[in-house]
């Protein structure tokens, strides 16, 4: 199989197999459904949250930190709580330990969000780090944003614009051959400030649209990009775009 996600064929067959049983489960997993929305018989409903970081190599503590509260903000809670698994490869320096961890207590403390708990180790078979974060944030019931929740005739909004965090990615990762096909170096450098401006974060977007109007349903998109994320919200509310 290619690299990225899994064939959506393939997901969908695997998530039938799934049956939540448990009531207290409001959201569980489904094709578009990127956090899980837990009852704990509060006034606040629990988020739920994972995600891989296995891609990016130099900030791939604060991308773990972003990427799952990106997930959480969408369902209109605040990011509250992360666990991180940090998997080094053998040849990895304690230097490297020690910046990946830097990046994501930067990170937490920029969004307000506790570093709770989590796992290290060094592991066989691995030739890059890889951080698996798993976050957990609160929603008040009627603030609730749920992945199915749109509906026929809704509008689509996109916030910032497409194609940030791919430009991001490719001017850190593949500068060099970027540079060797003739991009400037200019280029190289504004392209990849796109990951802090206009930034992957969709947080403060998040909050302050539901803050002000009632959203139906909202999604980050990550990998796949655009059309990949307009496929999984039709898919998640049973609609056509």
């Amino acid at each position: 199989m290619d690299v990225g996600k899994l064939p959506h064929d393939l997901l969908a067959t695997l998530l039938d197999r799934v049956h939540v049983r448990d009531p207290r489960v409001l959201v569980g997993p489904g094709i578009g459904r990127d956090a899980a929305v837990i009852d704990t018989g509060g006034p606040l409903l629990l988020v739920a949250k994972s995600d891989p970081i296995t891609f990016a190599n130099d900030m791939i503590g604060w991308y773990a930190v972003h990427v799952n509260a990106n997930d959480i903000a969408c369902t209109g809670a605040r990011p509250e709580w992360l666990l991180a698994t940090l998997l080094l490869p053998e040849d990895a320096k304690p230097e490297l330990a020690e910046s990946v961890f830097g990046q994501l207590v930067e990170a937490c403390d920029a969004l307000e969000i506790e570093l709770v708990g989590g796992h290290t180790e060094i592991s066989a078979g691995l030739d890059r780090p890889l951080v698996i974060g798993a976050m957990l944030g609160q929603v008040e019931r009627d603030r609730l944003v749920r992945p199915d929740g749109g509906r026929a005739g809704d509008a689509l909004l996109l916030t910032k614009g497409i194609a940030i965090e791919g430009t991001g990615l490719l001017a850190r990762e593949a500068a060099g051959r970027l540079a060797r096909l003739g991009v400037s170096q200019e280029d190289l450098q504004n392209a990849a400030d796109y990951i802090l401006d206009p930034g992957i974060t969709v947080l403060k977007e998040a909050m302050a649209v539901c803050d002000t109007v009632r959203v139906h349903a909202m999604h980050d998109p990550t990998e796949g990009g655009l059309a990949t994320a307009l496929y999984e919200m039709a898919e998640a509310n049973d609609c056509g775009i």
